[in-house]
């Protein structure tokens, strides 16, 4: 039996540059944050033939093509694995909360299937495989900031070449600002759900049709995404702070399904009650809003947030990416 563990993650800047109608012209710059959240994949061999698949359904099936989970009917394809095997999936958080949830779950079953096979495989090959998934095979409007980020953990930037090849940067930062940026960032979920493709179809939709307004927002963006890792290396909390709200303000200009009047109101509300800045994470819509927020004006955005109904989610930050934690 394998287990896998695989963290969610929280972008910190330079997000949709990682998008292949993006950087496939321009190169593409992230940075992005592991945190202690996570998806578990376990996978065990069955006597029987048959696949058994358990999510928030359950597929018992004889052939690997009926299996309807289509990632897990890619993956087992992939690599390979046609018959007797159980996979069941769990998780801290829901999808569509803009963490991530897709390209984690992605990597962990890998993760968990290469480990069955005796493959010892780096987080750069699991991350390229968990994307060729997703985006090549499925045909899903996928960056690569997801499955990179839950491949390699911690805090890391990611260098997209126009060929698509990705370099990993890990971030050194000194422990007491890695203990600032945890306790001074806040997430508060909004309780909208929503499917990152829309938003990300609009986007790449723009690009391919030339809407230059919208490749100059990402070049922003992505020069954005540089400062961020800039000022965190330097220490400079409240520059990081003021870049995510320049961030917020760019990426709303790429899409018109980033944000509604109601997010809109709860962001000026947080910078009244002293949030620095924030943005929603992942491609926008709805799911976790992330602030950044001094610590003297924490318990007063805290309320105000509660008052509105947003629920405050703690985190930490993972160092370890996607990992094996049972193998027996």
């Amino acid at each position: 039996m394998i287990v896998t563990r695989t963290p969610l993650r929280v972008p910190l800047g330079g997000g949709g540059t990682d998008v292949p109608s993006y950087y496939r012209d321009f190169g593409g710059y992230f940075i992005s944050a592991a945190i202690n959240k996570y998806i578990y994949i376990t996978v065990n061999p069955r006597f029987e033939d048959s696949i058994r698949v358990s999510y928030s359904r359950t597929e018992i099936v004889d052939s690997v093509d009926d299996i309807e989970h289509p990632i897990v009917r890619e993956a087992l394809k992939l690599l390979g694995i046609l018959r007797s095997l159980e996979i069941i999936s769990m998780a801290d958080l829901p999808a569509n909360t803009g963490l991530g949830s897709s390209g984690s779950f992605t990597v962990g079953l890998l993760q968990a299937l290469h480990a069955l096979k005796r493959d010892h495989v780096g987080p750069q090959q699991v991350a390229e495989e968990a994307f060729h998934i997703e985006a090549e095979i499925l045909g899903e409007p996928s960056g690569k900031q997801d499955q990179y980020i839950a491949a390699f953990g911690g805090i890391t930037a990611f260098e997209i070449a126009t060929d698509g090849s990705v370099k990993a940067m890990p971030v050194g930062l000194d422990e007491e600002v890695v203990d600032r940026l945890e306790n001074d960032s806040m997430l508060f979920y909004t309780g909208l759900k929503r499917s990152s493709g829309e938003v990300l179809t609009s986007q790449q939709q723009a690009l391919t049709n030339g809407h230059v307004d919208v490749a100059e927002s990402l070049d922003e963006i992505k020069a954005i995404g540089r400062e961020v890792s800039e000022a965190l290396v330097q220490g400079d909390l409240t520059r990081f702070g003021a870049l995510l709200d320049l961030h917020w303000q760019a990426k709303k200009r790429t899409s018109t399904l980033i944000t509604t009047d109601e997010v809109d109101r709860w962001y000026a509300l947080a910078r009244a009650k002293g949030a620095l800045g924030g943005k929603l994470m992942g491609a926008g819509g709805g799911g976790f809003f992330l602030f950044y927020c001094p610590n003297d004006y924490k318990s007063g955005l805290r309320k105000a947030m509660a008052a509105e109904g947003l629920r405050e989610m703690r985190f930490a930050i993972d160092e370890d990416g996607s990992k094996v934690i049972v193998n027996l």
